[in-house]
């Protein structure tokens, strides 16, 4: 069984995945995205390593309200928990191996 995950800056990096996930099942909403993003398919796993593109996926999620609203949705998250997430992700002072 995994270990529940409390780190504020995990579980924003867990949203901002979801997030990914969530444009990349629309392939409308993805090819928009990369080409924002200006990344391509293949680099998508790589990026998703970073925690400036993460903020990124969250930043490009908010900017929509539909697109929030059905991320939201998706998700099974209310559209504050997701800002908190970019916020989270935008602070420096959260960094990962905080307890």
């Amino acid at each position: 069984m995994k270990k529940p995950v409390h780190n504020p800056r995990e579980v924003a990096e867990i949203v901002a995945v979801q997030a990914l996930s969530f444009i990349a099942s629309d392939p409308e909403r993805l090819g928009l995205f990369l080409v924002e993003s200006g990344l391509g398919p293949e680099t998508l796993r790589t990026a998703a390593a970073d925690p400036q593109f993460l903020a990124s996926v969250l930043d490009f999620v908010l900017r929509d309200d539909a697109t929030v609203k059905a991320f939201a949705a998706a998700s099974e998250l209310h559209p504050t928990n997701i800002s908190a997430a970019r916020q989270v992700l935008g602070d420096p002072h959260w960094e990962r191996d905080v307890p």
